[in-house]
């Protein structure tokens, strides 16, 4: 059999890629044909004996069957795992503090798959805040939000509209990456939004820009589609907020490197962002 090309060599690679295998597990590929017979699993004990009836009449009741997990706990429950995200967002006093929680929760399933934790980058003096959607590749890598190829494309603009770069202060509503970048689950946004609220809270920026449909369903809970709502703007409340803030929703910047065209519009919301954070019109007054 030939050895195969460089090009067929690339093509393969670049197939994996677009599957979500975009991380080796090994150094080389292991032959699995030649990989001796895994050893038979070793029966399981046999089951106790049911206890004697009480009397005559008495109907033995079956025991539940053990759940099995991973690090031999029973699973919590998602009301378990939100309320315990909630005590820990509200517990923490200072972003230092939140950090730690977020790093330290461990009721999201995605923090087991994920490499890292990432939670911000930029400067949160600035108040200016962007809340994007879940960590991809290069994010979980890296250990911060929007350093791969969408990063690069959002600090460029960001940057010909007069914001430094590391100026705005940039999260996402996930702190975990979730596998082969899917979509984020409800009940994974649902567990992470206690932690981005108490964010909000502690960065009490004067203006929010959503980047991408998922962050703006989370936040201002519209159903509609991002391309729907972009360009319009919203009082972002929640309770421990004392007014509400101006919150600007926007095409995420890895839809726009599928879609180039829809980068003028995209180029607007950031213009109109800049405007209301320096002050020259009020979004939200009547």
């Amino acid at each position: 059999m030939a050895e195969p090309t460089r090009e067929e060599l690339e093509a393969a690679l670049r197939w994996l890629v677009e599957a979500g295998a975009d991380e080796a597990v090994e150094k080389s590929a292991p032959d699995r044909f030649a990989l001796p017979d895994l050893a038979a699993p070793e029966p399981p004990a046999p089951a106790a004996a049911p206890p004697a009836a009480a009397g005559p009449g008495a109907v033995e009741r079956p025991s539940a069957p053990a759940v099995w997990t991973p690090d031999g706990r029973a699973p919590v429950s998602l009301d378990s795992a939100l309320a315990a995200a909630r005590a820990a967002a509200a517990a923490a006093a200072d972003l230092p503090s939140l950090y730690r929680a977020i790093e330290a929760f461990e009721g999201c399933g995605l923090k087991k798959t994920a490499s890292r934790t990432v939670t911000h980058r930029g400067d949160p003096a600035s108040r200016v805040m962007l809340i994007g959607e879940a960590p991809g590749r290069d994010e979980d890598i890296q250990g911060e939000p929007f350093v791969g190829a969408a990063g690069r494309l959002l600090d460029l603009m960001l940057a010909y509209a007069g914001f430094e770069r590391g100026q705005a202060y940039i999260t996402n509503v996930l702190f975990w990456r979730p596998p082969g970048n899917r979509t984020p689950e409800p009940a994974e946004v649902q567990l992470c939004l206690p932690f981005v609220e108490r964010h909000i809270e502690l960065v009490a920026p004067r203006v929010i820009l959503l980047l991408g449909g998922v962050s703006t369903k989370a936040l201002l809970g519209d159903p509609r589609g991002i391309t729907r709502v972009r360009g319009q703007w919203f009082g972002y409340r929640h309770e421990g907020l004392p007014a509400p803030i101006p919150t600007l929703a926007t095409l995420h910047p890895a839809y726009l490197l599928r879609q180039p065209a829809q980068k003028r519009l995209a180029w607007r919301d950031i213009i109109a962002f800049k405007m209301v954070n320096r002050g020259d019109f009020d979004p939200l007054a009547s």
